[in-house]
């Protein structure tokens, strides 16, 4: 049964199967990208594979911050992320309990300060993340209020940004080629 556009059938057997065994719960998600060194084209360019095949998504840093700001920057992507995560963890809580909901909209931002990035000074890159959720449905405030919350502690995108998790950078070299003898 698909309600708000959530196939609620499915993510019960998934549910379910996670149950069954925990370590089914644990999906690795992997982005690979190559940044692009000729001018005017975007910086970087990432293949993902989903379900259906394969999708491009590209980045460029805007011009303030040395890139051609012809596709979204990497914080955007961020945030864009933060949101459609959010939202999904929201509406499909909400399809799960039964209801429906008529619209739903989400705003999701942050104030970056770039003193850190440049080296200028020790300040926070980021203070505070603002997500606001706007709904039109018949369900009461504090059922809305209750799956906000909900969805605050449960979407991987709010853990992310609100848990401590280890980074762990690696530098390889990329062989170089040696032109064929001939």
């Amino acid at each position: 049964m698909s309600l708000n556009n959530v196939d609620s059938e499915r993510v019960g057997q998934t549910v379910a199967g996670f149950q069954a065994n925990l370590d089914t719960a644990r999906k690795t998600q992997r982005v690979e990208g190559v940044w692009n060194l000729a001018p005017g084209q975007p910086q970087f360019t990432a293949r993902l594979a989903i379900s259906g095949g394969e999708y491009v998504l590209e980045a460029d840093q805007p011009p303030f911050l040395g890139g051609g700001g012809t596709r979204p920057g990497p914080v955007q992507y961020a945030v864009f992320g933060l949101a459609a995560c959010y939202t999904a963890t929201f509406v499909t809580l909400a399809s799960g309990q039964g209801i429906v909901l008529e619209e739903v909209r989400t705003a999701a931002e942050f104030d970056l300060n770039f003193a850190r990035v440049f080296g200028i000074a020790d300040l926070p890159t980021v203070e505070e993340v603002r997500v606001t959720v706007s709904v039109r449905s018949n369900a009461d405030e504090q059922t809305l209020s209750t799956l906000a919350q909900l969805a605050k502690e449960r979407c991987p995108a709010s853990y992310c940004l609100t848990n401590p998790i280890r980074l762990t950078p690696t530098v390889s070299r990329i062989a170089t080629q040696t032109p064929p003898r001939g």
